[in-house]
């Protein structure tokens, strides 16, 4: 749902780039679980509001800037079962990495690693024989099979 940035002043408040639509939605839970790599730990947020395009937040174990600039780098995340359900034609970034990425003509182009929110639309970043960016839209986006675990898209091998 977010990264740490850096730290926030010299009390241990930490700035948070939010991966979410809307910038506000961390601020719904009072606790995020933190780290990455398999190694999260849930923590309480005491204080957290929007500053510009980031969260700044004072955190649990955080009392200085000394421990902050440490938390530099983690992921900021809530559990899957406190969010709500995507609607139709929405996923969450989450469930579509690491799905095949399909063309027309049937040549399998990749598997997505990671997407990219640009403002105008989010992008596809697909590894393969070569990494792809393919822009989430419905020109290219025919379809989203999650119990497949594919996305069909136009979208040549040459592009």
């Amino acid at each position: 749902m977010g990264q740490i940035s850096a730290p926030y002043g010299i009390k241990g408040w930490v700035k948070v780039r939010p991966f979410t639509d809307a910038l506000d939605t961390l601020l719904d839970f009072h606790s995020w679980w933190m780290g990455g790599e398999g190694n999260w730990r849930k923590i309480e947020v005491f204080e957290a509001f929007l500053h510009g395009k980031s969260i700044v937040a004072s955190l649990e174990g955080c009392p200085d800037r000394n421990v902050a600039e440490r938390l530099k780098g983690q992921q900021i995340a809530v559990p899957r079962s406190a969010l709500p359900e995507a609607g139709e034609d929405e996923y969450y970034w989450a469930d579509l990495v690491g799905l095949k990425v399909v063309n027309l003509e049937g040549v399998e182009l990749g598997r997505i690693g990671n997407i990219i929110g640009t403002g105008a639309n989010d992008v596809m970043e697909v590894k393969g024989g070569k990494t792809r960016l393919i822009p989430f839209v419905k020109r290219h986006v025919l379809e989203v099979d999650l119990d497949a675990k594919q996305v069909l898209v136009d979208w040549g091998v040459d592009y």
